[in-house]
């Protein structure tokens, strides 16, 4: 993370220029106490009546003036700040996008909303105009001091007696406040995920009935948040009638020391007219001070906030010399690969080799590792023991960006963008993929009808995570999607679980004809891995069977028992009969006669019996 100071270094000349308009404008501003001793002391005493109207028209220059330079001061400092607020985030966003998954794992989005727009905010505030009011403060003191001194030292220890009693105020309440505002930062994530949480899932929410439940935990949060900041405001109400007695009761001290010097003879009623301005003058800094301070100090805390993400690193590095494929084929090699996560072995010596253009089927209970071979092929993980090699090169060799830019992945879990169906299929690639592309992927994904249906066919805008299309239709997009890259690689993860037989089925056709591409099938269903070179049987992280659809049914082991549950119903005993008159039993039925068959039941939840 770059420190805040060189942020500052790089626009030196805008804040450098800002603190000149602004030293400019104070300066003016300063400049109406001495007209305002001059008309007193000249023209009402002495009677010199014809400087009158060239003292109201110094009085309104200066007015204008002031305007001028206070609005370029202004305009200077909210550039630099907000130009700045934008390099952080861009920055901080960047950090947090090259992060590996293992940090998503345990952190939650609603904190990590909060880092970037609450925080980055206290920041900008901080470089800006809490900012700008620090720097003013300190200069229009300084100079206000130095006036009041060549008027009266006398009366100038009134102030200097008060300045730091208010310094003093300020900082035991800045030290109260420290922890209270990392306790609202944090609060403020928690609230921002719950609420995220339940927006996110209010159908689930709902089906379940559970919006008196939800209502309550975001209010039980509420209410913490609104602790706090009560805690907060409590303290700012303890000091700040102090800052206020304090700046109130000073030039009233003023006028009546400063009235016994005039009586003395010390000084003119000039001279404490123009002192009593300075004391005025010098009220609202003071009061600045226990405001300024809140702010500050919470700037500071958002800083170490937005720190403690910095300091986080990715635990998937990218090696110095990287290989370079001139042109990923897709052959995937997987040799003795094993890997655990929070002290559970999910994978267990699994090797596997799938040469480029061929099909992989993988199968096995919720659990067995089947998602993992994907997150590790795709290096969100790396292997704890064992290697990965894509086109005979360890995966661990080659860029991040080159490894996954050729594979093309259908996730179980299905995440569509709020944008048109178009952008969703493209997925910023829109360099890449063009419109004819767009077709034919929803073409071959079976989306093609269904789009066209809708009120503006591609350009229509998907809801939030796709609201408003069935489990299928999403599915079907998200396969578009995958399938739009027209990269080597293609992996589904149990991604036709919402569609129906027929639809499967044609996708399957589909993806069959793709005979260049190397794919790489999670399913729970027989049907989807059936036509599969090889497929595999995981049981505990480990290959319990391998094998084709044939082979695995002739074992009659863990596929075939899933088979059955998910067939048997269909092959019955007097089916089977009938069907072994025909030299065609149950064990070698090939892919078309069980397409057949599956459309003339209805479609069976497969049960996880492996």
């Amino acid at each position: 993370m770059k420190k805040i100071s060189s942020y500052i270094r790089k626009y030196w000349y805008s804040y450098v220029f800002g603190i000149i308009c602004m030293v400019i404008s104070v300066s003016l501003d300063l400049l109406s106490p001495q007209i305002t001793k001059r008309i007193i002391d000249d023209v009402i005493k002495g009677g010199k009546l014809e400087l009158l109207t060239k003292l109201l028209l110094g009085i309104l220059l200066v007015g204008v003036g002031r305007c001028i330079f206070q609005y370029l001061k202004e305009l200077t400092f909210d550039f630099v700040s907000s130009k700045i607020a934008c390099d952080i985030r861009r920055t901080l966003f960047c950090h947090i996008q090259g992060l590996s998954v293992q940090f998503f794992d345990k952190t939650n989005s609603g904190e990590l909303m909060s880092r970037v727009k609450d925080d980055v905010d206290k920041l900008w505030g901080a470089l800006g105009f809490v900012g700008m009011l620090v720097v003013e403060v300190v200069i229009h003191t300084s100079l206000v001091i130095y006036c009041m001194i060549n008027l009266s030292f006398k009366l100038t220890i009134i102030p200097l007696i008060a300045m730091p009693l208010v310094g003093l105020l300020a900082v035991l309440m800045e030290n109260k406040l420290g922890s209270v505002y990392e306790d609202i930062s944090e609060e403020n994530a928690v609230l921002n995920r719950v609420a995220q949480e339940n927006l996110s899932g209010v159908r689930t929410v709902k089906a379940f009935a559970r919006e008196k439940f939800e209502i309550q935990k975001f209010l039980s949060h509420n209410k913490k948040y609104y602790d706090l900041n009560m805690k907060q405001s409590k303290v700012l109400v303890k000091y700040y009638p102090f800052f206020q007695f304090i700046s109130k009761l000073m030039p009233v001290l003023v006028i009546l020391y400063g009235g016994i010097l005039v009586i003395q003879g010390e000084i003119t009623l000039g001279t404490l007219g123009a002192f009593t301005e300075y004391s005025t003058n010098i009220v609202w800094p003071m009061e600045m001070l226990g405001w300024l301070a809140n702010d500050i100090a919470s700037a500071f805390a958002s800083n170490k906030r937005i720190k403690k993400i910095y300091e986080e690193v990715p635990v998937i590095q990218e090696t110095n010399n990287p290989v370079i494929l001139n042109e990923v084929k897709g052959h995937i090699e997987f040799n003795h690969v094993s890997f655990s996560q929070n002290k559970k072995q999910i994978l267990s010596d699994v090797s596997f080799k799938l040469e480029a253009g061929k099909t992989i089927g993988i199968m096995g209970a919720t659990g067995a590792g089947k998602s993992t071979i994907v997150n590790l092929l795709q290096r969100f993980y790396d292997t704890d023991e064992g290697d990965i090699k894509l086109d005979g090169v360890n995966i661990k060799d080659l860029t991040l960006n080159e490894l996954r830019s050729n594979i093309s992945l259908v996730m179980q879990d299905v995440f569509l963008f709020s944008d048109s169906v178009s952008e969703n299929v493209k997925l910023g690639k829109r360099a890449y993929v063009g419109e004819d592309d767009v077709m034919f992927a929803l073409d071959y994904a079976q989306a093609k009808d269904f789009v066209e249906r809708m009120d503006r066919q591609y350009d229509t805008i998907i809801g939030e995570r796709g609201v408003g299309l069935s489990g299928g239709q999403k599915q079907r997009i998200s396969i578009a999607r995958a399938l739009a890259k027209r990269n080597p690689i293609l992996i589904l993860d149990d991604s036709t679980s919402a569609l129906d037989m027929e639809t499967e089925h044609s996708i399957q056709q589909s993806l069959n004809e793709l005979n260049d591409t190397t794919k790489i099938i999670i399913a729970h269903r027989i049907s989807a891995v059936r036509n599969a070179d090889e497929i595999i049987i995981l049981e505990d992280g480990s290959i319990a069977e391998r094998g084709t659809h044939e082979d695995l049914l002739e074992k009659k082991g863990l596929y075939y028992k899933t088979y059955m549950a998910q067939y048997g119903d269909i092959l019955n005993d007097d089916f089977l009969k009938e069907m072994k008159e025909y030299n065609m039993g149950a064990d070698k039925l090939n892919g078309d006669d069980l397409d057949s068959l599956s459309t003339q039941t209805p479609e069976f939840t497969p049960r996880e019996v492996i």
